[in-house]
C-alpha cells in the first residue's frame, strides 16, 4: 500500500492511509486479536456477521427494486 505526500501535505496524506486501511479491513482485523477468542465464540461471532451482512444486501437489493 503507497500514498503519497503532495506540497508537504502529511495531515491530507495520513488522512488518505486511514481511509485505505479503514477499507482493507486492517482496524477490524487488528481490535480481534488483541485478546485471545475461543473458536466457539469466533464461530459464532463470524455466524452473527455473515447473517447481517445476507440481510443487509437483501435490504438493499429490495430498496433498489422498489418494494420497501
Amino acid at each position: 500500500m503507497q500514498v503519497s505526500v503532495r506540497d508537504n501535505n502529511v495531515d491530507q496524506a495520513l488522512r488518505v492511509l486511514k481511509k485505505k486501511l479503514q477499507a482493507e479491513g486492517v482496524f477490524h482485523e487488528m481490535r480481534l486479536k488483541q485478546h485471545f477468542e475461543k473458536p466457539a465464540v469466533r464461530k459464532a461471532r463470524e455466524k452473527a456477521e455473515a447473517i447481517r451482512r445476507q440481510r443487509k444486501l437483501a435490504r438493499k437489493k429490495a430498496e433498489r427494486e422498489g418494494l420497501l
